[in-house]
């Protein structure tokens, strides 16, 4: 791993991807572009799903090859991040932990859409719009439900599994919205506080009275 002051790069030892992929990764991201552009400009609610597809010139048919809906395209949702995510907990050393792993699979998205350079304004369009909120919460939720399925089945502890993707996702939420509180500061340092946070213990001094927990 190298780091490279805003994020940590972490080394990527995968083959390159085919003519045909190139070319499907490619039409991902002038669908993704067109929309987040077109989103800036005339408000989320205004754009249609034929205005994305002519703005990245292809036809609708093909945009719903892509996107279920308009406002996953906003989003910039990419279903590669959830499948190297689960790529990584099946393929991961055995002395891994089950945190580093999901900071490495956190970093490895944060990486690209930092390469993307539209991390800042998507994320204020999403902070502004109650509908992409709601629908980056469900797809969210639903990234979570998996990755905690596959965790337990790697360390034979849905609780904890469940936990661990949770909080990390929390934490990401949260450095996000730190970092526009303070855009100088570069998200890759405070999501990396705050994963350190997670691996001490948010509350070491936590020490609940048993009596409050009798009859529970």
């Amino acid at each position: 791993m190298t780091d490279r002051g805003d994020v940590m790069e972490i080394e990527d030892n995968a083959a390159p991807p085919g003519r045909r992929e190139r070319k499907k990764r490619e039409t991902r991201a002038a669908l993704t572009a067109a929309a987040l552009r077109l989103a800036l400009e005339k408000g989320p609610d205004n754009v249609t799903v034929e205005e994305i597809s002519e703005a990245a010139d292809v036809s609708v048919r093909t945009f719903f090859n892509y996107f279920s809906h308009k406002e996953h395209a906003i989003l910039g949702r990419n279903p590669e991040h959830l499948a190297r995510a689960l790529e990584r907990f099946r393929s991961a050393p055995a002395e891994q932990s089950p945190l580093t792993m999901m900071w490495l699979i956190i970093h490895d998205v944060l990486r690209e859409l930092i390469s993307e350079g539209e991390l800042s304004r998507r994320g204020e369009l999403i902070m502004g719009n109650p509908n992409l909120l709601y629908h980056l919460m469900l797809s969210s939720f639903d990234d979570e439900r998996q990755l905690s399925a596959a965790l337990a089945e790697r360390i034979g502890d849905p609780l904890r599994a469940m936990l661990i993707v949770s909080t990390a996702g929390a934490a990401c939420r949260v450095a996000m919205e730190l970092h526009k509180q303070t855009p100088d500061r570069p998200i890759g340092e405070v999501l990396d506080r705050a994963f350190q946070l997670l691996a001490q213990g948010v509350d070491p001094a936590f020490a609940p009275d048993p009596d409050t927990q009798k009859g529970s």
